[in-house]
């Protein structure tokens, strides 16, 4: 990745926090659960942690409009369809982030992907893969980042499957 690259995207990155600050400051936001906006910072950082692996994220917080839930964030790695659930903590719990990815949360990703993948203009499926992002959020420190590439697959019980 080249330099100009990174400073494109951290530029990008700090414009995304001055506009949210200012529309914070200025009312402009709405005030809804603290949960709610921690889950979007994370998201966001998320993004762009992504965007600096060499992902191209092409859909964020999608949701089909016939199945409850959203997507969080949908991106190829080159050939690979990747499916990313985003987990965010202001804290290191005793339970990491990535545990709060259950079973009936993997079951509605998985009918959420199968939506998108069907509305794509292609021939054929591609490759699939569901990740997990936990973005730890700490006071005073840097974000960290915990990418679990292929956390599960299409089946229950299976870690990995291309489709």
């Amino acid at each position: 990745m080249g330099w100009l690259f990174e400073t494109r995207i951290n530029g990008q990155e700090r414009m995304l926090a001055a506009m949210s600050w200012a529309a914070h400051r200025l009312g402009g936001s709405a005030r809804g659960p603290v949960h709610l906006a921690t889950g979007i910072q994370g998201e966001d950082a998320a993004y762009f942690y992504l965007r600096r692996k060499g992902y191209i994220v092409v859909a964020r917080r999608w949701s089909s409009g016939l199945q409850r839930g959203d997507l969080d964030l949908i991106a190829w790695q080159g050939e690979l369809l990747c499916f990313i659930e985003v987990k965010t903590r202001t804290a290191h719990d005793m339970a990491a982030a990535e545990a709060a990815v259950d079973r009936n949360k993997r079951i509605t990703l998985r009918k959420l992907a199968r939506h998108y993948v069907r509305q794509l203009p292609m021939q054929e499926s591609p490759p699939v893969r569901f990740d997990v992002l936990s973005v730890y959020v700490l006071p005073g420190k840097p974000r960290e980042f915990v990418h679990f590439e292929a956390a599960f697959g299409w089946r229950e019980g299976q870690e990995y499957e291309l489709r």
